[in-house]
């Protein structure tokens, strides 16, 4: 079905970027993978095995407006099209109160989840409507629709991200772009690393406080509910049991995640 298919991919160095990489390619697809870290996407290439017909790495920070305009152009010169965009790339902010958390922070999540998804968005849209069946894909967080004391600008931003992408679904339900927006629940990946926040050692802990699931099975469920066209995608056990949570009872359900947090914020 997406065998020679060209897809964007941001985030493309790590975590569930890269897994959705290597998915891709796995099933015969064409990928421009993007990240702003260089050694990221070298290893993502070498994990995928594949030669650069089929996977090419762009170094892009997707804040900066005009480099994401000339990396489209040179990914439309050297792949010939663009049939589908999975928007991976983001980050979470320090564990901190709002109250303490610095303005720098504050305007780089922003910059980085909500501009950056912007960006990235408006800049390969029109590629997008040239093909007869393509793809938008934007990554939220169950964060997006459910508030996380101390990641409380992190989850605003990926609200933002949430509203614009039914928005955008909204906008081109009558067009050749199918559009499809994924709620990650606790997904084991390096985020806080490649954010920048530091997190104590829990290497001394016998059991994790809750099980994360696998990177490679958040990305086959992305690509899944890509391919099926779904409009939402609740990846991981968490993040459907606190959407259906949060829909029937949202004080409850914030209550609970505020006592789960607590230890964090001490």
């Amino acid at each position: 079905m997406i065998k020679e298919k060209v897809f964007v991919v941001t985030g493309a160095g790590n975590g569930i970027g890269r897994e959705v990489v290597l998915n891709l390619v796995n099933k015969g697809a064409r990928v421009a993978a993007i990240d702003l870290d260089q050694e990221g996407l070298n290893e993502t290439k070498k994990l995928s095995n594949v030669d650069d017909f089929y996977l090419r790495g762009y170094r892009v920070d997707i804040t900066k407006l005009a480099s994401l305009e000339k990396s489209k152009e040179i990914i439309v010169r050297e792949f010939e099209k663009i049939d589908g965009l999975i928007h991976v790339a983001g980050i979470i902010q320090p564990f901190v109160k709002v109250n303490d958390l610095d303005y720098k922070d504050i305007k780089r999540v922003m910059d980085i989840n909500f501009y950056g998804t912007v960006y990235v968005n408006k800049v390969f849209l029109d590629s997008l409507f040239k093909e007869d069946d393509s793809y938008l894909v934007n990554v939220s967080s169950m964060g997006g629709f459910l508030p996380v004391p101390g990641q409380t600008v992190y989850g605003a931003s990926k609200a933002a991200v949430k509203l614009l992408t039914e928005g955008l679904y909204a906008e081109l339900k009558d067009t050749n772009v199918s559009v499809t927006l994924v709620f990650p629940g606790a997904i084991k990946t390096d985020i806080s690393k490649n954010s920048g926040v530091e997190m104590e050692d829990d290497s001394t802990n016998e059991k994790p406080s809750h099980k994360m699931l696998e990177a490679s099975k958040a990305a086959d469920m992305i690509v899944k509910g890509m391919l099926k066209k779904k409009l939402y995608v609740y990846v991981g056990s968490d993040s459907k049991m606190m959407n259906k949570i949060y829909r029937l009872a949202p004080k409850k359900a914030t209550d609970m995640i505020a006592k789960r947090m607590e230890d964090l914020l001490e």
